[in-house]
């Protein structure tokens, strides 16, 4: 009998160590995730897209975005830059280290800037209104 117990635990415990290293290890597809997230469909529950106007420059909406992004725990680019006008991150959830991608690009307006951004889950079907809660702390401390 304790063996038998034994084994289903070692088992499960293989399990989860074989879905964290998936999580954890899993090539990021940059072409992937680095699009341009005026044209996306929107994520649902997957995800959050909003699409805001500014009266700032795009160059001064991007950097202050990037800015906030880089100070985000678990937070790091994987493409793009504020030149570019685009760019795109990845933050890690705080236990399992779910990816979630956070694509920004701004466009000039006769006023500023428009300002996409497009942030969505690499796995699962839902969220948890997580990305639309970053989504609105970094618009927040960006002053947008």
């Amino acid at each position: 009998m304790k063996t038998t117990v034994f084994l289903l635990v070692l088992f499960f415990a293989a399990i989860v160590v074989a879905l964290q290293a998936h999580i954890r290890l899993s090539p990021v597809e940059v072409g992937r995730w680095h699009v341009d997230p005026f044209e996306a469909r929107d994520p649902g529950a997957e995800g959050d897209k909003r699409v805001i106007e500014s009266n700032t420059s795009p160059q001064e909406a991007l950097a202050r975005l990037a800015q906030v992004a880089q100070a985000t725990a678990r937070t790091r680019l994987v493409a793009g830059s504020v030149e570019e006008g685009r760019l795109t991150y990845m933050t890690r959830s705080k236990l399992w280290g779910f990816p979630d991608f956070t694509t920004i690009e701004a466009r000039a307006t006769p006023t500023g800037a428009q300002i996409a951004i497009l942030a969505r889950l690499r796995f699962g079907k839902s969220d948890l209104d997580v990305n639309a809660t970053r989504v609105t702390a970094w618009l927040a401390a960006a002053g947008l």
